[in-house]
């Protein structure tokens, strides 16, 4: 996938978070192997269990890559929770902070800008026929891709060119994208330096 599109979409990577008994959310949790340069880490829900001198969570809840955390909080109950076992083998319902995360994304999509139905047909029936030709006739789909490459290439530097001279500020732009606005001036910048 392209570079931009990826980032686009990882402005909005859902993840499980955790807070501290002091309400602080921890940072990385560093795994000592050895000599070495290289220093693992994670920030995954289930390191922080207080065994090894690690922080231990006290509450899980919705996290969302764009700095977005979920209101609600899911108590974790230490005394019914196994303390020399990885937390990830206590059977915890994650279902809570997951939904939260998946409303937080039917926000954003909802204030992303809707494409008309007819661009929404053209787009599929695109698909289906790239599809096809990769199929029965690769040379002529990459040919297709090529100038379908050159057409949103120009197409994007004038959208760009557009939302430029129109001020259109960059939280209405990432909105739009349904984005960051991190992500959203790089995608409008990937056009101008086509």
């Amino acid at each position: 996938m392209d570079r931009v599109l990826k980032t686009l979409g990882a402005a909005h990577e859902g993840s499980v978070g955790v807070r501290l008994a002091d309400g602080s959310e921890p940072g990385p949790v560093y795994f000592d192997v050895g000599s070495g340069s290289h220093m693992p880490s994670s920030t995954q829900w289930h390191v922080y269990d207080g065994r090894f001198g690690r922080p231990r969570a006290t509450v899980l809840r919705g996290s969302c890559s764009c700095g977005w955390r979920g209101m609600a909080e899911y108590p974790l109950d230490w005394t019914t929770l196994p303390k020399d076992k990885p937390l990830y083998e206590a059977g915890i319902d994650l279902s809570g902070p997951i939904a939260d995360h998946e409303a937080h994304l039917s926000v954003i999509r909802a204030a992303a800008v809707q494409l008309p139905a007819e661009l929404i047909d053209l787009f599929t029936d695109l698909v289906r026929r790239l599809n096809g030709l990769t199929a029965q006739e690769p040379l002529v789909a990459l040919k297709a891709l090529a100038d379908l490459r050159y057409i949103v290439a120009q197409a994007g530097e004038e959208a760009t060119n557009e939302i430029t001279a129109m001020e259109v500020p960059i939280e209405q732009v990432a909105a739009a994208l349904g984005t960051s606005e991190a992500a959203a001036r790089s995608y409008l910048s990937s056009y101008l330096n086509f």
